[in-house]
């Protein structure tokens, strides 16, 4: 294993202006920030800003597991190193991660595929709630989650030719250890024995980290009807590795600048040894031999990402180019065993997943008057999926989209902002057509049986968005309306085959239309001297669904999950309450509640599987001169009932939790120190997100994070 070398060229680039409201309130160790308006970004909709120092400080596993303290984002974890993020229970294809104004693009069809970005490399996350399709593309029908890194220098700071921050960081649970380092600089073009506003700038990161086994409160788990124990506690072949690096060189005036970035992941982590069933019982590996051994089955993934980015801004207008290239390599290997029809296979490559993806962007912004702000973009994308290995799921498949956008802003007055928008999208699908490597029985005959079919498919769609913001003596209202849509991807038009990590067989289908989804949205928000109060009501309906059906049939030995569609209709609301007694404290509430029905197909009356339950998250806070601060918070998760057959219910469950940190400043470095504590009562609950309850396995147990990070 090593990094890639990294290297690059200077191109352009230069961010839209930003607007913010100072005002916002520390809250679970998240920065919330009532407006926040930057470039094509809607005003109106709900979003919660993260800085990077709060998301150090969660010390989480994962970048995933860091934002599951908001009200209203959910994360499901697969083993120790694997999360993916979910706002307001959608997740996946209906959530786009927008990684430095490029939308991230791996396998994220894969519900055991974690994102591949760096944590420490990101320097500002914006989550916002609700459909906005109408600027990041269809993915975006649940929401988006907006990770930015390297920010433009300001020429209004001091310019440092050399500075930088290392962390440590250590995790108890799964004896994580890793360290991560950036270096960056800012090189002023001297004239006139002064400073000009331009500059050269370069930032390198580089990250490291390596997981062990991770322990479980329980000594055994269920896995058809059989009893299986674990040894000290402890999930087998949970463990892996991962390396990040990244590096960015720019140049930057007063009106535009322009940078080029690059960003390499690579990770191995195993499988859950018992996930792909009882032939660990015939196997030779010794996977209780060692912690930290990363032994079948298991995979690995390389991402490589090439971003660049320019921009020109001027008076009343302003242009904004992205354009990157991605490849993600994804390898999943197992022990050659016999399933079904399937002889031995010849090696241990069970699935291999080569995907190229192209995009480019470009926006332009227009003040066509004192109040109006005219926003219009192209978003153009090009895929290309490649698969091998003796197991299959999804097909080869290529895409294209490409989508327009025309929004404008109208400022009525300093309180009200009003804005709408269009959208259309085009998309094209193409699927090739896959069988089977061996021969199957089908009658007095034996057949290479055919798991996909060709398919092209192309879809389009008009969308729209309408909303207002009112802002008033501590009040703040917004409110948003619109129509989102999200085209199928290949898994859902064309997988045929088991999904071990997730214990099911999935089935595709080539008619599904594309999802629509009609939503509105208010956010109401409060606040004086020592009371904040928000509260963030939505409804959605969506008149053709996508989902995966749990079946009472199996195939291969593993229930049959059918991709299906019907009318659904989805509520529920954030609350948020924060209250300052004193300087030094503040005592803060979240909650969350979804509500979903199905209201057609043969699951009519039913919710939809793996939907979150209501969540409490009630934490008192100490800081002092906004150098530290001490912790203790309460995780409530009520039970969960409202199933689809033949999916079980949920427990509720709660667990408490403590966190410190303190700031220590020097003349020319500082040095910060944060522990946390998880699950302090060693707490045994289920997830109902989690596709780990599904074999009796619970949530991870007691856990210490602990980072020294040093800032010179």
């Amino acid at each position: 294993m090593s990094l890639l070398t990294l290297l690059s060229v200077v191109l352009l680039s230069v961010p839209v202006s930003i607007e913010v409201d100072t005002s916002d309130f520390r809250l679970a160790e998240v920065v919330v920030t009532a407006n926040h308006h930057h470039g094509t970004r809607l005003s109106s909709v709900s979003s919660v800003e993260v800085d990077a120092t709060s998301l150090t400080a969660e010390l989480q596993g994962s970048l995933a597991k860091g934002l599951d303290a908001i009200a209203g984002v959910q994360a499901s974890a697969i083993g120790s190193g694997q999360s993916r993020p979910a706002i307001r229970g959608l997740g996946f294809n209906r959530l786009a991660i927008i990684h430095d104004g490029i939308r991230h693009e791996g396998q994220q069809w894969g519900d055991d595929h974690g994102l591949e970005i760096d944590r420490f490399a990101i320097d500002n996350i914006e989550i916002i709630k609700g459909a906005s399709a109408l600027l990041y593309g269809s993915d975006a029908i649940g929401g988006a989650i907006l990770l930015n890194s390297s920010p433009r220098p300001s020429f209004d700071s001091i310019y440092k030719p050399v500075s930088g921050s290392a962390h440590l960081f250590a995790r108890s649970n799964n004896l994580l250890l890793g360290a991560s380092v950036r270096l960056e600089g800012v090189h002023p073009i001297i004239g006139d024995n002064e400073p000009r506003e331009q500059s050269f700038y370069w930032r390198l990161n580089m990250t490291y980290q390596d997981y062990a086994d991770y322990s479980v409160p329980t000594d055994s788990f269920e896995y058809y009807s059989y009893r299986i124990p674990l040894y000290k506690r402890t999930l087998r072949n949970t463990a892996g590795r991962e390396a990040d690096g990244s590096l960015t060189l720019g140049y930057s005036t007063y009106h535009w600048h322009t940078c080029l970035r690059v960003f390499e992941t690579w990770s191995a982590s195993g499988f859950f040894a018992n996930a792909h069933g009882l032939e660990v019982r015939l196997s030779d590996i010794d996977y209780d031999r060692s912690r930290r051994d990363v032994d079948l089955p298991k995979q690995s993934v390389n991402h490589l990402k090439v971003l660049w980015h320019t921009a020109y801004s001027y008076d009343h207008w302003g242009v904004e180019v992205n354009a990157a290239w991605q490849h993600n390599l994804r390898r999943e290997e197992s022990e050659p065993v016999s399933h079904g029809f399937m002889p031995t296979p010849p090696n241990t490559l069970e699935r291999q997943f080569s995907k190229h993806t192209a995009t480019l962007n470009v926006s332009a912004r227009w003040q066509v008057a004192a109040r109006h702000t005219l926003r219009l973009g192209m978003l153009g994308e090009m895929q290309h999926n490649r698969r091998s290995g003796w197991g299959f799921i999804i097909p080869d498949f290529e895409q294209y989209s490409v989508g327009l956008f025309a929004s404008e802003e109208w400022r009525v007055n300093n309180n009200l902002m009003l804005n709408a928008g269009v959208r259309y999208d085009y998309q094209h699908t193409h699927i090739h057509p896959y069988e089977d490597w061996y021969l199957t029985p089908v009658g007095d005959t034996a057949v290479y049986q055919q798991r996909s079919s060709a398919l092209r498919r192309s879809f389009n769609s008009f969308t729209w968005s309408a909303g207002m913001q009112y802002k008033t003596a501590g009040w703040l209202v917004k409110a948003n309306i619109g129509k989102a849509f999200r085209t199928p991807i290949a898994k859902e038009l064309g997988a045929d085959g088991v999904n071990y990590h997730i214990f099911r067989y999935e089935a595709g289908n080539g008619e599904l239309n594309p999802e629509e989804c009609y939503q509105a949205d208010v956010s109401v928000a409060w606040e004086n001297k020592y009371v904040r109060l928000q509260a963030d009501p939505f409804v959605g309906y969506f008149p053709n669904y996508i989902y995966l059906n749990p079946t009472s049939d199996y195939r291969e030995g593993l229930q049959l999950y059918r991709y299906t569609q019907a009318r659904v209709v989805r509520a529920g609301a954030e609350m948020m309450l924060t209250v300052r007694p004193w300087e030094y404290l503040d005592i803060s509430l979240q909650g969350e509640y979804l509500f979903a029905r199905q209201l057609s197909g043969e699951k009519a009356g039913y919710g939809l599987p793996f939907s979150p339950p209501w969540r409490l998250m009630p934490q008192l806070r100490f800081h002092w001169k906004e150098q530290g601060y001490a912790a203790v918070d309460v995780r409530v998760s009520g039970a969960q009932r409202d199933i689809v057959p033949p999916e079980k219910p949920t427990e509720g469950w709660w667990t408490l939790n403590m966190s410190a940190g303190q700031r220590f400043s020097f003349n020319t470095c500082a040095l910060t120190l944060n522990l946390k504590a998880e699950n302090i009562l060693n707490t045994k609950y289920f997830d109902h997100t989690s596709y780990y309850r599904l074999i009796d396995i619970p949530e991870a147990g007691w856990n210490l994070s602990a980072m020294v990070s040093v800032d010179f």
